[in-house]
C-alpha cells in the first residue's frame, strides 16, 4: 500500500506528489550526517591533529545541518507531508480495581517473619 500526499501550487495542474517515507528517510540521513560530523570533531579533538580542517569546521556543519533538519520537519508538518503523533491528553486511561477485599481474621493474617542473628 503506497500512500502519497500531493501538494498543489496555485493551480491544480501543478501538483507535487510526495511520499512521507521519502521525507522520513531524508531526515534520518541528515541526522546520521550530523552524528558523523560530531564524531569527526571528537576524533580531531582527541587526536590533537593540527593538519587539515579544524574541529570547529565539523561542529559548525553539525549545527548547520541541525537547523536544516528542524526546518525540514517544520515545513513537512506545515505542508501536510507528515503528521505528528496525537496529543497524549486525548487518551484517558481509567484504572479498574479487580481485586476484592476480604476480611482478615487471626487465621488468615500473615505472620511476621522472625529474624535470628545466628543460623540454627
Amino acid at each position: 500500500m503506497k500512500i502519497e500526499l500531493s501538494f498543489c501550487l496555485r493551480h491544480k495542474t501543478n501538483c507535487i506528489k510526495v511520499n512521507p517515507v521519502i521525507i522520513k528517510i531524508i531526515i534520518v540521513l541528515l541526522l546520521l550526517f550530523i552524528l558523523f560530523n560530531l564524531f569527526r570533531a571528537l576524533f580531531i579533538m582527541v587526536s590533537g591533529r593540527d593538519k587539515g580542517r579544524p574541529m570547529s569546521h565539523y561542529l559548525g556543519r553539525r549545527v548547520l545541518f541541525s537547523v536544516v533538519v528542524l526546518v525540514v520537519v517544520i515545513a513537512a508538518f506545515k505542508l501536510g507531508f507528515i503528521n505528528p503523533n496525537a496529543n497524549p491528553t486525548t487518551h484517558i486511561q481509567t484504572q479498574i480495581n479487580t481485586t476484592k477485599p476480604h476480611q482478615q481474621n487471626a487465621s488468615t493474617k500473615q505472620q511476621l517473619e522472625k529474624q535470628n542473628a545466628f543460623w540454627d
